[in-house]
């Protein structure tokens, strides 16, 4: 549910080390609620989080969000837009104070060509991803939303905040039927 890659924010922070002038790389911070990415908009930087917690979403034909994925330091984004030159596939919103290492594109696109470290970084990124969405998916039509919306609880109470709206956004159902799913994990004999 929180995804997080330390390997890469360790490479990421050798190269920003490693720079003359730190023009390449810089670091960026966002408050709570603030977006760093907005969907169908075009990105001017590639980022890895650095510190903090984001939601990746997608706003629906019938403005309904759906979340993707919640990321955390070592994640990165913005990366398959530069490489498809697309714009901005979903929004990326800060759920708590973030700070990013923000890559200019120009230097990015340079590093692709000659640096097989990030290459590879991203290779396991991308199959990562699927892993993650195709696991996602077979879970959450095997198991009930009160088993998931467990797990989610579980989560949450170490690691992260999260708003009903978030919640019901991640587990694609509305805050009406998370709150009957709250309720029924509650007290197990309830009605509806």
């Amino acid at each position: 549910m929180l995804r997080t890659n330390q390997p890469f924010l360790d490479y990421l922070e050798t190269l920003y080390e490693k720079q003359p002038k730190k023009e390449n790389i810089i670091i960026k911070s966002y408050a709570k609620g603030e977006k760093l990415l907005t969907q169908n908009e075009s990105s001017t930087k590639i980022m890895l989080i650095r510190s903090g917690i984001t939601k990746c979403y997608f706003i629906e034909e019938n403005d309904k969000e759906y979340i993707v994925e919640f990321l955390g330091k070592g994640e990165i984004i913005g990366e398959i837009e530069v490489i498809k030159n697309v714009p901005c596939l979903c929004s990326i919103e800060a759920i708590s104070e973030v700070t990013v290492y923000a890559m200019s594109i120009p230097y990015f696109k340079d590093l692709l060509k000659n640096d097989l470290g990030l290459n590879n970084f991203l290779l396991d990124v991308f199959a990562e991803r699927i892993v993650n969405t195709s696991s996602r998916a077979s879970y959450q039509q095997l198991h009930t939303t009160e088993h998931t919306l467990n797990q989610f609880l579980e989560l949450k109470s170490k690691e992260m905040e999260i708003s009903k709206e978030d919640m019901a956004a991640y587990l694609g159902i509305s805050v009406r039927s998370l709150n009957r799913s709250l309720k029924e994990l509650k007290d197990p004999n309830a009605e509806e």
